[in-house]
């Protein structure tokens, strides 16, 4: 039995001829500690997919399960961290994660509760912002605000929608690294959402594409055989890491081209047009 399996699911919106298929029957088993990357173009589907292994949505056919349990609500054995960092403004750092362990955890003692919620600050480096409100923070620093929230609840799954997407490039390196290193003392299972090939050749032991929707599915997994704990210094050197990349970053390019011919044929574009296309997918997805 899978720790996490989606089985023949399928999401669709809207009624009879108006109804549009967004996810169309697709499996995936995921091990219990395993790390997994879904990789995607925008609007292939990856919030609906969050969004039904956080039991924020149901499908419309199929089950996802954990531990053999059908999901069917939000729980806190599902630890979703979002794009957008959801923390009250009105509340410092430590008050916002006791928010969430106080409903997790409602007979810790108030010692206990500052102990536990102590750790997970000091696991994402926020120690010296403890009490500052989210105003007074750094994209970054309110990130990682967000990632102790949900680390505090000891969820069995930490489900990462695109949470580091708006971050520039050196806040985005670190909470990357921070994410790893909990990973690795803590070996939990993750599912991460991203659109950036790097993001998920470096994290993941397992890259699951989607394929680009409406009526999106997945395509074969890639497994990354590379060695923990994973070093971004030396891995830019490594010539598996860069065949990776090239492989994975192809595979999505020639998925998007594939798009493309079969949209002409009921839309004809001008060839500047399709070309355009083109050179937003590749950035996306080599940027």
């Amino acid at each position: 039995m899978s720790f996490l399996s989606i089985s023949d699911v399928s999401v669709s919106f809207g009624v009879e001829d108006k109804k549009v298929e967004i996810l169309n029957n697709i499996n995936l088993d995921v091990a219990e500690n395993e790390f997994v990357a879904i990789i995607g173009f925008s609007g292939s589907g990856k919030s609906t997919l969050i969004s039904l292994l956080a039991g924020l949505q149901l499908p419309s056919y199929g089950e996802v399960a954990l531990e053999g349990k059908p999901i069917v609500q939000p729980s806190p054995e599902l630890g979703i961290m979002f794009q957008n960092y959801s923390l009250l403004p009105w509340l410092s750092v430590f008050e916002n994660i006791e928010l969430a362990v106080k409903k997790v955890f409602p007979s810790l003692t108030s010692i206990q509760r500052k102990t536990h919620i102590g750790k997970y600050i000091e696991m994402v480096n926020l120690t010296p912002a403890i009490d500052k409100k989210p105003s007074e923070l750094s994209g970054g620093m309110r990130q990682r605000a967000s990632l102790a929230r949900t680390l505090s609840m000891e969820p069995k799954i930490l489900l990462l929608d695109e949470p580091l997407s708006a971050l520039d490039a050196l806040t985005r390196s670190s909470i990357q690294d921070e994410i790893l290193n909990i990973w690795e003392k803590e070996k939990r299972t993750v599912v991460m959402i991203t659109n950036d090939v790097d993001e998920a050749v470096l994290m993941a032991d397992r890259i699951v594409p989607l394929t680009i929707g409406p009526n999106a599915s997945f395509g074969n997994d890639f497994n990354i055989p590379l060695k923990r704990p994973r070093n971004r210094t030396s891995l830019n050197s490594s010539p598996e890491y860069k065949k990776l990349k090239k492989e994975i970053t192809k595979f999505m390019l020639n998925m998007n081209s594939e798009n493309i011919k079969l949209n002409k044929k009921s839309i004809s574009l001008p060839a500047v047009f399709e070309k355009s296309i083109n050179e937003i997918g590749q950035e996306a997805l080599i940027a």
